[in-house]
């Protein structure tokens, strides 16, 4: 795949998006005119930079309103078209791209239409220039690449081709199997972007809110798929207009675009049929462990919070300060080194969650897809006698180990040998998901991370209401359920989110639910322990009786011990929340029956119960 990025895509002056566009690690660059008459540099600056740093000028855009004017105004656009292509001369760039006409004034008649795009095409021929033809949207004659094709198919010009842009044909919902019709040799660009699925304006939808391929919920594959089928060979090129990406890192965004070309090109949801040798995407099994970083006086805290949840501390790293702690199948490991990555996490960010373990069935070909979406490995020394577990970057700077699923039981015997309490009870049998909390603008940019590396599905993205502001969370599950990760992120200050963030000074994992079969005695036994839980309104419980016409001794059950629930149709959904250790991390006991969901309605609830113990997300 040959890629490309507008510039208009990420933030920054003109020269330093180029860079950053260059270090992702792209083919080439489409120049926003905005971006051009707003630097510094003259056109032929910009083309020598580009020369420097290896980036191809694909295309300059955009051309506005060309088509379908009478008299003057016709006149004019043309002479506007003139200048471009001086312009396009000293970038260095044959490629122009003309937006179907928005202009009150032109006129929808065929055979105008027609021949103005003829004219176009050769006035551009003669300066050996080429015009990339698109349909807009919100067009005012010319609004489906269908019609845009027909246009370009009859004036039959050979410096005139088209250019179909996924937003606006999946925005329309056009059928991509249309694309079947274009001839490959008259398609000059193909230019990608996802989105959201909106009830709104195509020009405000198209402004705000397109994202990279794998973050919104365009049916991308088929798109691409038609594209490749008909045998195109050109740039595939991301045009993304975000609020988020213009206020993010240039070199972040860059990043991620570049990412979300290659998911696109082995495929979002199914492989593609002329996917390039990519590794397919990992799916793992299990989360093996969490790894909490702490000080001892930390981990004696976390400690006393563990016990009543049923977990035991069972047994000792061979040669560092690091706790096994047990439940069944459950590992929760508990540093207290005084160096390395796990001390300097503490330092930073308190006691919390420093690293999650996966269990895969395929760790090298895991580690070789993340090499190629340029996701950052972490090395650090080993002990001749440490057992080692590659790793890569994840949110928040914590670390995502991946744990070879054959060798697992080999690996915890090996790496913790010395025993030290047995194990009590399991009344907790799995991980149900992780809840990670981060800013708003990195939000989208984890969700790639996922979906990049892991076969996972994305659920709806939902609003919260928190008592201080709304919270945008999104799931990524395995499909079969085995491992799940809640993203949350918020723009209001003082929602529990940004609150855990200021605290906590950075992206991480703020709640671990676990998964029981017996909720009610998995409470009571917390309970019984000195578990201190997160106190629901009586006001819910009186709600939950007449919304579900539910037993009311079962509703009195739930209300003793704090349990929020949640059906849908026959499924039900039992929840519970501990406090919060350290100010920052808490847990939740849930027991499903037959439901997949998060419990999104008991949301508020629990948002709102804890904003009553606010000091304790606060230093």
């Amino acid at each position: 795949m040959k890629t490309s990025i507008a510039t208009v895509s990420i933030s920054g002056t003109l020269d330093a998006k180029l860079r950053a566009i260059a270090a992702a690690g792209y083919d080439g660059a489409e120049i926003f005119e905005n971006d051009l008459l707003s630097t510094h540099l003259d056109a032929r600056a910009i083309r020598a930079l580009m020369g420097d740093l290896g980036l191809a000028c694909t295309m300059f855009q955009p051309f506005r309103d060309l088509e379908g004017l009478a008299g003057e105004l016709r006149a004019r656009a043309f002479d506007r078209l003139e200048r471009k292509f001086d312009v396009m001369e000293e970038l260095g760039t044959d490629l122009l791209l003309v937006c179907s006409s928005c202009s009150p004034q032109a006129e929808g008649d065929r055979e105008r239409l027609v021949a103005d795009l003829r004219e176009a095409g050769e006035r551009a021929g003669r300066r050996g220039l080429r015009i990339g033809y698109e349909a807009l949207a919100w067009g005012r004659h010319v609004n489906d690449h269908r019609e845009a094709w027909s246009l370009v198919r009859d004036a039959d010009h050979p410096a005139l081709g088209l250019i179909l842009d996924s937003f606006h044909s999946l925005a329309r919902r056009v059928p991509s199997s249309s694309i079947g019709d274009i001839r490959p040799e008259k398609l000059f660009i193909v230019q990608v972007a996802d989105a959201p699925v909106l009830d709104m304006d195509y020009l405000g939808w198209s402004r705000h809110f397109r994202c990279m391929p794998g973050q919104g919920e365009f049916p991308l594959d088929d798109w691409a798929e038609a594209i490749r089928r008909i045998g195109y060979q050109g740039y595939w090129s991301l045009e993304i207009f975000n609020d988020r990406f213009r206020a993010g890192s240039a070199s972040g965004v860059a990043l991620d675009g570049y990412r979300s070309l290659r998911l696109l090109e082995g495929g979002i949801e199914h492989p593609a049929s002329t996917a390039a040798a990519l590794p397919p995407r990992a799916r793992p099994s299990a989360i093996e462990f969490i790894e909490f970083a702490a000080s001892h006086e930390e981990a004696e805290a976390l400690g006393a919070m563990l016990r009543p949840l049923g977990f035991r501390p069972t047994a000792r790293h061979r040669s560092k300060d690091v706790t096994r702690w047990t439940q069944g199948d459950l590992n929760l490991v508990v540093n207290c080194e005084p160096e390395g990555l796990a001390h300097s996490f503490d330092v930073v960010h308190g006691a919390s969650v420093c690293a999650i373990g996966l269990a895969l069935d395929d760790v090298p070909g895991t580690l070789a897809r993340a090499d190629a979406m340029r996701i950052p490995r972490f090395e650090q020394a080993l002990a001749p006698d440490e057992w080692p577990i590659p790793s890569v970057r994840g949110v928040g700077g914590s670390l995502l180990y991946f744990v070879d699923a054959a060798s697992r039981e080999a690996m915890w015997a090996h790496e913790f040998p010395h025993p030290l309490e047995p194990a009590g009870e399991a009344r907790l049998i799995a991980f149900d998901h992780i809840a990670q909390t981060m800013q708003f603008e990195e939000f989208l940019s984890w969700l790639l991370f996922y979906v990049c590396l892991f076969d996972v599905r994305k659920t709806p993205q939902l609003d919260i209401a928190d008592p201080m502001g709304l919270i945008q969370s999104q799931a990524v599950e395995t499909p079969d359920s085995g491992v799940r990760f809640t993203l949350n992120g918020s723009l209001a200050h003082q929602s529990l989110s940004s609150r855990f963030i200021q605290n906590y000074f950075g992206a991480g994992v703020q709640h671990i639910a676990f998964a029981c079969d017996d909720i009610f005695a998995a409470v009571d036994a917390g309970i019984a322990g000195g578990l201190e839980r997160l106190e629901i309104p009586r006001n819910y419980y009186d709600d939950l009786a007449a919304r579900w016409g539910l037993d009311p001794a079962l509703v009195e059950r739930m209300a003793a011990r704090d349990i929020l629930y949640d059906r849908d149709g026959e499924a039900e959904y039992f929840q519970f929340y501990s406090r919060a250790f350290a100010r920052r991390v808490f847990f939740e006991l849930v027991e499903r029956r037959d439901y997949t969901g998060y419990g999104a309605v008991n949301a508020p609830i629990r948002l709102a119960a804890q904003a009553r113990h606010k000091p304790e997300f606060l230093d």
